[in-house]
């Protein structure tokens, strides 16, 4: 395709998203596979759904069409900020690791060890055994991301050549981890990790996809995190801003094993200096992260302190972007909570002085996730934490009793 059209497809979808924000008026951005949300009028959306955005900010979308950008200066910036050797771009962290994964296992029937609540075993549809041949080992997922080493060790297969055995070559980590509510990994047990696989002769790949946010969380440059692992996958589009697009980062000889899987896989793109540009402006958006763990912060706490004390949330797990909570009513649904959220009920103007409908994502192990992203300030941070109070406080008005269980994990 010339470069030409590209770009009018490009920025004929990214102008309006950009218009909209320059005009302050709330976007419901994906439907990300729930029911469709519809904007109540004049109300004010807090959207916590996702922090991986489908749109240009209006800074972002001017520095894309003035500034001149190859992907090489963007994978070279990306591979000095790391401290890697070298580095790929890819359409999505989900492509990247699926690429990791074949470069690290040459031979199909090879083994790789995960968690079996990582985003690489839950929701990318098994990818490493669907089109990679991979097989997968799982791990049980401690409450703050990490493995019992103990455990892992022991599922490491050493009955290979012999023709009833598969052969183990990799290890996977998720640093932060999504499902546990975006628990930085600590860097003792990446060193643990790193110590085991190389005594047995595995690599070390980290699903990194919000992995600014840990380095942010934990004060630290990411090749200080990266010391202990061979690859990484990070997102260009969580958190930082840009619309869409990943890179995986490693050795010099893997990367060019991964650009020859990623053609394999359709994601070869040419003619992309847009996405260049914005991929680049994106990582000088990291200082700002830290704004979003705040804000994260300070809705949990609001959460706890609803009257009466209707949701649960784990405090010790609020570390970066990602809160993920849940009703102390078991009779109180995910959805059903999720649609009261979503909704300006009657008599809420009334009560709240305005309208107000904030947009989260059911999660696994009947959570409800939400997330923190720079499009959602301080301000609307209170916000969300009002409706809350609120619906807290009609739920017990309408003759709900709270039970009050101890925190489900």
């Amino acid at each position: 395709m010339h470069l030409r059209n590209f770009s009018c497809r490009i920025l004929g979808r990214l102008v309006p998203a950009a218009t909209r924000r320059a005009a302050r008026a709330p976007s419901l951005g994906r439907t990300l596979c729930t029911p469709p949300v519809r904007e109540a009028t004049n109300a004010r959306v807090v959207d916590l759904r996702t922090d991986s955005r489908d749109e240009a900010s209006a800074e972002m979308l001017r520095y894309m069409v003035e500034e001149k950008v190859t992907m090489k200066e963007l994978q070279d910036h990306a591979a000095a900020m790391l401290q890697m050797e070298d580095a790929l771009f890819v359409p999505s962290a989900t492509m990247g690791n699926l690429v990791a994964v074949m470069a690290h296992c040459s031979r199909r029937g090879d083994e790789m060890l995960v968690g079996d609540l990582s985003h690489m075993h839950v929701y990318e549809q098994g990818g490493s055994a669907q089109l990679a041949g991979v097989h997968s080992t799982t791990l049980n997922t401690l409450p703050n991301g990490t493995f019992d080493l103990d455990e892992m060790e022991s599922k490491i297969r050493h009955s290979y050549p012999k023709l009833r055995y598969t052969r183990s070559r990799l290890i996977c980590l998720e640093n932060t981890h999504n499902i546990v509510g975006g628990c930085v990994l600590p860097l003792t047990f990446l060193k643990e990790v790193q110590a085991l696989a190389a005594r047995h002769g595995l690599s070390v790949h980290m699903d990194g996809a919000r992995l600014m946010n840990a380095a942010v969380a934990l004060g630290l440059r990411p090749a200080t995190i990266l010391q202990y692992t061979d690859s990484v996958t990070f997102s260009l589009s969580k958190a930082l801003g840009a619309p869409l697009g990943a890179i995986l980062a490693g050795p010099r000889d893997f990367i060019a094993q991964a650009a020859r899987c990623r053609t394999a896989l359709g994601g070869g793109i040419r003619e992309v200096g847009l996405l260049a540009a914005a991929g680049i402006l994106s990582l000088g958006n990291v200082r700002q992260l830290q704004e979003d763990h705040n804000n994260a912060r300070t809705f949990a706490k609001g959460l706890l302190e609803c009257d009466p004390p209707l949701f649960a949330v784990n405090m010790e797990s609020v570390q970066t972007n990602i809160v993920r909570f849940h009703s102390k009513d078991p009779c109180l649904s995910v959805a059903e909570l999720c649609h009261r959220m979503a909704q300006v009920e009657e008599g809420e103007e009334a009560a709240l002085g305005q309208r107000i409908q904030v947009l989260t994502l059911s999660n696994l192990g009947n959570f409800i996730r939400a997330v923190w992203y720079p499009n959602v300030s301080a301000e609307d941070t209170q916000l969300a934490i009002r409706k809350m109070q609120y619906l807290a406080s009609e739920y017990t008005r309408g003759g709900k009793n709270i039970p009050d269980p101890p925190y489900q994990n």
